[in-house]
């Protein structure tokens, strides 16, 4: 296994330097100028070279791609154009907002996705069955975007049940700190839940008509001994991919649901940057996702071999 994941971390280091080329190429092919957008139309050409010549934004392309390489080498991200602060300080700061956003989302949506999909193979062909089933389809169809606007329109302002967001330190008071979360992470959570729900259920229900799950019956196990220890179990696994991918999908639901709900984080700072051309912020953030989304592939696969024991990474003797 240590040699598989050493392997694979070796693998990642191509995958991450071509998505350093795109990701450089496409933001400066995108249209607008930092300087412009930060200063305005007003500025002087004098103004306006030095400062392109302080950014060195006046050197051909390929040597700021080096130079931007070099620089995350000695994991030196550069300068925000905007606040001219250093971008891992300007990102870093952000990031315990967003992490700690995800984690609970994640965790939100691993557990409804697993109680709703076991519940909805127990009982299949009920009521409660099909609700399951028209929930998952609504998760997979409607936009995140959308269902976040519903929850802040109904929660907040018709039935006035929670105030609006904010962010607050756990260390600093750890009750209003989960108090203020619990929206957004609802909001985030609804992005990872219909497709590991339907796919549980179904893994699930196909499990429970396997020939071990009558064994257990007829040895006097308990329905929920054999539901949870026999059934879910050995449906987790093949779920396990889509639950893992689930991370890139919270992480691009964190662009929305940090700007509807005001969230202070990684997302939110990279629409912010965006707008405003702030190159070295937008390529820090999408460069970590890129990396954060590899690395959760990679705890996939040893979630594979942790939940199946035929599973092994190990070279055949």
């Amino acid at each position: 296994m240590t040699q598989y994941i050493i392997r694979r971390l070796l693998l990642m280091i191509p995958v991450i330097f071509l998505v350093t080329l795109v990701l450089f190429m496409l933001i400066r092919l995108t249209p607008g100028d930092p300087i412009r957008d930060q200063y305005g139309l007003d500025i002087t050409p004098e103004n306006y070279a030095a400062r392109r010549h302080q950014l060195g934004l006046d050197r051909p392309l390929p040597i700021q791609y080096v130079s931007w390489l070099g620089d995350l080498a000695h994991l030196d991200f550069g300068k925000s154009i905007s606040t001219r602060q250093p971008v891992k300080q300007v990102v870093f700061s952000r990031f315990p907002a967003t992490l700690e956003l995800a984690i609970i989302a994640f965790i939100c949506g691993l557990f409804i996705s697993a109680v709703l999909g076991t519940l909805a193979a127990v009982y299949d062909r009920t009521v409660f069955s099909a609700l399951v089933t028209v929930f998952g389809l609504a998760a997979v169809s409607l936009p995140t975007f959308f269902f976040a606007e519903l929850l802040v329109f109904y929660v907040q302002f018709k039935w006035r049940l929670m105030d609006l967001p904010r962010y607050i330190p756990f260390n600093q008071h750890p009750i209003e700190n989960l108090k203020y979360i619990i929206l957004p992470a609802i909001a985030l959570s609804y992005t990872a839940v219909g497709g590991p729900t339907r796919l549980i259920r179904a893994n699930v229900l196909e499990a429970l008509q396997q020939d071990y799950i009558r064994t257990a019956r007829a040895k006097g196990l308990s329905q929920f001994v054999i539901v949870l220890r026999h059934g879910l179990r050995n449906a987790l696994l093949p779920s396990v991919t889509l639950i893992g991918l689930s991370v890139a999908t919270l992480w691009e639901g964190a662009f929305i649901i940090e700007t509807i709900f005001n969230w202070p984080g990684v997302g939110r700072l990279a629409l912010q940057s965006l707008r405003s051309k702030d190159y070295p912020v937008v390529q820090t953030i999408v460069l970590l996702s890129a990396i954060s989304f590899s690395l959760a592939n990679l705890l996939v696969d040893i979630a594979y071999a942790k939940l199946d024991p035929r599973i092994s990474y190990g070279r055949r003797r």
